[in-house]
């Protein structure tokens, strides 16, 4: 496959295998919007761009994931939750579990750490522990990527990893793009995409 043609593979398959819901899809729709927001925000204040990209943007696309995804067998794709984790080219359930846990631990940390072992100048207040954290947050939010991207590498080759890499920062503005009826369609009653509106069968018999 070209670059292009694997992008748009990697978008089909977790939105497919990952954005069955409405109400997950429009928990998506705020995110992208807030992400887009952080995207702003780091070239201004880049502690804001990682409290609105965790605190807002992460918890409402992940509370969509965890809580409102069906994760019984898809009869849409004929999979299993075990088959789609399995094949989840990015971070699936389980390694999310893995990245959020760290994300909650850092101001644990951080508290009986000011310096956080030595990296930063100990923070004396409490606008200084949040700015301290939101550093930190954004640096663990790059590095997961940087580090997801480089382990593709090695799993799928460079052009899965790259693919993966531009997928994920392009990620809110195809979210808005393919999302933004979400609540329509969650105000008909239908609550569940079939998928055959945005599949194109064309594309995916290569």
């Amino acid at each position: 496959m070209t670059f292009l043609e694997e992008l748009q593979k990697q978008r089909w398959d977790d939105h497919r295998f990952y954005h069955h819901n409405r109400i997950n899809q429009f928990l998506h729709l705020l995110s992208a919007i807030c992400f887009v927001a952080s995207y702003i925000l780091v070239f201004i204040y880049p502690a804001a761009a990682a409290l609105v990209g965790w605190l807002l943007s992460m918890v409402l696309r992940q509370t969509g994931h965890f809580f409102f995804e069906p994760k019984s067998y898809d009869n849409v794709n004929q999979a299993t939750h075990e088959f789609k984790e399995n094949v989840k080219v990015g971070y699936n359930l389980q390694r999310k579990m893995v990245l959020l846990s760290i994300w909650a631990l850092t101001p644990i940390a951080l508290y009986f750490s000011p310096s956080f072992f030595g990296l930063f100048t100990p923070y004396t207040s409490f606008e200084g522990f949040i700015n301290t954290m939101a550093i930190l947050w954004l640096f663990i939010g790059l590095g997961a990527v940087i580090f997801r991207t480089v382990h593709l590498f090695k799993l799928m080759g460079v052009q899965s990893g790259l693919v993966w890499f531009c997928k994920i920062l392009s990620d809110p503005f195809h979210d808005i793009k393919i999302y933004r009826k979400s609540l329509y369609y969650m105000l008909k009653g239908e609550m569940y995409d079939n998928m055959e509106d945005w599949y194109d069968k064309t594309a995916y018999q290569k």
